[in-house]
């Protein structure tokens, strides 16, 4: 089945989808856990219901955390988190994020990350760069994992040579850091790794900007299912993300 969103701007479904959500999140008043499955909360419901009316209104394939795959027939199918960071937005910290990536039959397409805490926004397009609140952006060139400020997903055994760390808890909102030069790198440490919806966005900001980002085991991160998971590790330099792939080697 054709895309009705052929003679349209991607980014446009992408950021409407993303103003959707941030409507239906301003006056929702419960943020807890929504007694669903597992870690799901009212927010995440409430997001994802608002997402999935602007994608697949737009002739969008997609495929949520939420609520799993709608019109996989579809030529671009739309891998969304509506809350990246719930657990985050449901204790008032102010890093969580929509994050969106478009997917064609090459790959990441484009990309849209919303802080929906401060606005911030992050766009990509493949081969178009990447934008931070329409400024272009570029990350960090440390080279030196033991200067280097990382943004850290899960607990690992030991400490892994890093300066410093900052443990953010949302996977999207941190590979954008990396894009921006806020986070010189980031590593997944977690036992199971992390879902497409969890990464692909700011896994696209990132190499529009001219980060690396690659799977600790060197996996495809392109996915389009809701059971694979990934283990992303990403930084501005080439030098560092090899410092980055030797410490997440030495432990499994």
């Amino acid at each position: 089945m054709q895309s009705e969103v052929e003679d349209r701007d991607l980014l446009e479904v992408l950021n409407e989808a993303a103003d959707a959500i941030a409507a239906v999140l301003a006056p929702l008043e419960d943020w807890g856990l929504a007694g669903t499955r597992a870690g799901q909360y009212h927010s995440d419901l409430a997001a994802d219901t608002a997402a999935i009316a602007v994608l697949a209104g737009a002739g969008l394939g997609v495929l949520s955390e939420e609520s799993g795959l709608h019109h996989a027939d579809r030529d671009v199918m739309v891998v969304v988190d509506p809350v990246d960071g719930s657990t985050n937005a449901a204790h008032g910290l102010p890093w969580y994020a929509t994050s969106l990536c478009a997917l064609d039959d090459e790959g990441a397409l484009a990309a849209v990350v919303v802080n929906q805490s401060s606005g911030v926004r992050y766009e990509a397009v493949r081969g178009g760069g990447a934008r931070c609140d329409g400024e272009s952006i570029v990350p960090s060139t440390c080279v030196e994992l033991g200067t280097a400020l990382i943004g850290l997903s899960g607990l690992p055994p030991r400490h892994l040579g890093w300066g410093q760390f900052r443990a953010l808890g949302a996977a999207a909102l941190d590979l954008c850091a990396v894009a921006a030069g806020l986070l010189d790198g980031y590593v997944d440490c977690s036992e199971h790794g992390h879902a497409p919806w969890d990464y692909l966005g700011g896994m696209l900001v990132c190499q529009e900007a001219g980060a690396a980002v690659v799977d600790a085991f060197g996996r495809d991160l392109v996915l389009r299912s809701w059971t694979e998971r990934r283990t992303p590790l990403a930084a501005g330099s080439a030098q560092l993300l090899a410092a980055l792939r030797e410490a997440r080697a030495s432990f499994d």
